[in-house]
């Protein structure tokens, strides 16, 4: 059964653009720029070993809150803390975008979008794809990132790197 999602008023290309825009500072390990994209009530949540549905209740690789993902990224800042030196080289795509849900709290919008990524390093190189459902939130002209889901094809397997997910 498909039902349709109420999208007058939704400029699709604009939430398209803020995510490659998220996607781009990720990529580039633009770390004050990401974190600018979050509301201070953001959740950021990559479950472990399949789609899940409630993080309080299953295992995680990430479910990091607005402070944990400040405190993520200043330990990142230091140098001290980086599990990777140097960086690895990202580049992900960003496909398949939809409006899932318009009606959420605080006027949020919920997108669901595709993506495959790149991570290249001195060891070798890893092919990464999943799920990823935002939840975006109109803060005056600009768009906020108040929830970030995402779901890895290959969440059941051993993940020998996470640093693409900051």
């Amino acid at each position: 059964m498909t039902t349709s999602v109420p999208t007058a008023g939704i400029d699709l290309r604009r939430i398209e653009q803020f995510l490659y825009r998220e996607a781009r500072y990720a990529d580039e390990h633009d770390y004050d720029a990401w974190e600018a994209l979050w509301t201070d009530d953001a959740v950021y949540w990559v479950p472990a070993g399949g789609p899940g549905t409630d993080p309080a209740h299953e295992m995680s690789v990430i479910h990091d809150n607005r402070s944990r993902i400040s405190t993520r990224l200043k330990q990142l800042r230091t140098g001290k803390r980086y599990a990777q030196a140097p960086p690895s080289n990202l580049r992900r795509i960003v496909s398949n975008v939809e409006v899932l849900e318009t009606e959420g709290a605080d006027g949020d919008i919920t997108v669901g979008a595709n993506f495959v990524l790149l991570e290249s390093r001195e060891r070798g190189t890893e092919l990464w794809a999943g799920r990823t459902t935002y939840r975006l939130r109109p803060v005056g002209d600009e768009i906020r990132l108040a929830y970030k889901k995402v779901v890895l094809v290959n969440s059941a397997e051993a993940l020998p790197t996470l640093s693409f997910l900051i």
